[in-house]
């Protein structure tokens, strides 16, 4: 598990640490999020319908950003803890988005008050060796949001930049 980091611009809050760690498969990746800290403090999405759902970022979400070395597109995954997952795939920073194929996104999420532990298995085709961001969004009653990534571009917190995307992986 890697951790990650909250961004400069965020009060630290319930949530103590968030860490991360992906893994490619033959059929895509896995990849696993934990928040420690007083969970019934933060919005926990609840369990729905496991679908495809724009926004999700809105709320409490995690999110993968998979480059492919020496590239400039990239693949999103926005990952909720209610079981829904999105996937963009853009031409360039923020530059052509569009839905991306994936064969199946399967979302485990469970917590209780001391910590949150989502898995998900993606089943997409992901080439390597690429160079990946895995981030945390937090939700908290009353509208502030933390920000959580491996690593951040200078300003804003802005989960697109390819400066958040700290891990390579090759299979």
């Amino acid at each position: 598990m890697q951790p990650l980091m909250l961004h400069q611009t965020c009060d630290l809050g319930p949530i103590r640490a968030v860490t991360a760690t992906i893994t490619a498969t033959p059929d895509g990746c896995e990849a696993e999020f934990r928040l420690d800290g007083l969970i019934p403090a933060i919005i926990v999405p609840e369990p729905a319908m496991p679908e495809r759902m724009d926004n999700l970022w809105k709320t409490t979400c995690f999110e993968i950003f998979w480059q492919p070395l020496g590239d400039t597109c990239y693949r999103e995954f926005n990952l909720s803890p209610s079981g829904r997952w999105a996937a963009y795939d853009f031409d360039s920073f923020r530059e052509g988005m569009r839905d991306a194929p994936v064969e199946r996104v399967e979302i485990t999420c469970s917590h209780d008050e001391n910590g949150l532990v989502l898995k998900a298995s993606i089943a997409a085709e992901l080439p390597d060796p690429a160079q990946v961001a895995l981030n945390a969004i937090v939700d908290h009653p009353g509208g502030a949001i933390q920000f959580w990534a491996l690593a951040f571009p200078p300003g804003k917190p802005e989960f697109h930049s390819e400066a958040c995307r700290a891990v390579i992986i090759e299979r």
